[in-house]
C-alpha cells in the first residue's frame, strides 16, 4: 500500500469514495434528510464540491491511499502556518479496507506533513452519530475540545 500525493486523474475515485464514507455521517446529507433535495443538488453534489474545494484550496494538500493501482483512500489537509494549525477536513476509506489500519495511517501521514511544515498542531472534526471518527481520532491522539450544533432553515 502507497501513500501519495493526489494527481488529477484520481479525483472521480475521491468523488466514489467520499460518497460511500459519508453516507449517513454528513452535515449536508442531514440537511437533504429534512429539507429534500435544495437547489437541484442532493448532498453528494455539495459533498463532491467540498472535496473539490480541498483539492482547490492551494493552502493544503490531499493524500491518496493506493494498493494495486485502485485507490483505497484519501486525506485533505489545510495547512495554517500563521497559526501554527493544519486542518483535516476529509478523510474516507474504502469499505473492502475499514478495519485494517489504513485510516490511521492515513492521519499519521497527515500529522507528520504538518509536523514538517512547521506547524504545532492538528485537528480534525467529525459529527455525533459518527462512531468511526469519535473512536479513532482519540486513539490517533486526538482530543475533544468542543462539540458543535448545526442549524438549517428554509428561506
Amino acid at each position: 500500500m502507497l501513500i501519495r500525493l493526489f494527481q488529477p486523474n484520481d479525483l472521480e475515485a475521491l468523488h466514489n469514495l467520499t460518497m460511500e464514507a459519508f453516507d449517513g455521517v454528513s452535515i449536508d446529507r442531514n440537511i437533504e434528510e429534512h429539507f429534500g433535495i435544495i437547489h437541484g443538488h442532493d448532498w453528494r453534489w455539495r459533498k463532491a464540491r467540498q472535496i473539490d474545494e480541498d483539492i482547490a484550496c492551494g493552502s493544503g494538500t490531499v493524500f491518496v491511499a493506493e494498493e494495486s493501482g485502485k485507490v483505497i483512500g484519501y486525506i485533505t489537509t489545510r495547512v495554517d502556518r500563521e497559526s501554527g494549525i493544519g486542518h483535516i477536513a476529509n478523510l474516507a476509506v474504502s469499505a473492502e479496507v475499514r478495519g485494517q489500519g489504513l485510516g490511521r495511517r492515513l492521519i499519521q501521514h497527515a500529522v507528520d506533513f504538518f509536523r514538517a511544515q512547521g506547524l504545532s498542531h492538528a485537528k480534525i472534526e467529525t459529527l455525533d452519530q459518527n462512531a468511526i471518527g469519535q473512536h479513532l481520532y482519540p486513539s490517533c491522539g486526538f482530543r475533544e475540545v468542543a462539540r458543535q450544533i448545526h442549524f438549517v432553515m428554509q428561506l
